[in-house]
């Protein structure tokens, strides 16, 4: 069973740091682009970051570009999303995913794989 294990969430005063952790399994981590979204309370699911499978290629979405570093690590089967300098709107419950580098977009109507998300809170 293919499974993806966020970590890393929490309570945060805004302007502060967290980082998010995901963990899957080898074959997952080698075959597809891993990445990030987040829900927001009464919105649609929205694109937040990537990595290429490679994990030369990373992609994210314009509010989070300058705070948010998505990173793998091949040895840990593990991709992690450090978001600095928070925000009381980047409060939302985060999902880690992983699928074809185009399935990275909006909604993310065409990922494979979802974690079951892990809740950030940036409070002021």
């Amino acid at each position: 069973q293919v499974q993806l294990v966020e970590s890393g969430g929490g309570l945060v005063q805004a302007g502060g740091s967290l980082r998010l952790s995901c963990v899957t399994s080898g074959r997952l981590f080698s075959s597809y682009a891993m990445g990030w979204f987040r829900q927001a309370p009464g919105k649609e699911r929205e694109f937040v970051a990537a990595v290429s499978r490679s994990g030369g290629t990373t992609y994210y979405t314009n509010s989070v570009k300058g705070r948010f570093t998505i990173s793998g690590d091949n040895a840990q089967n593990t991709v992690s999303l450090q978001m600095n300098s928070l925000k009381l709107e980047d409060t939302a419950v985060y999902y880690c995913a992983a699928g074809i580098l185009g399935s990275f977009h909006s909604t993310g109507s065409g990922i494979l794989y979802w974690g079951k998300g892990t809740l950030v809170t940036v409070s002021s």
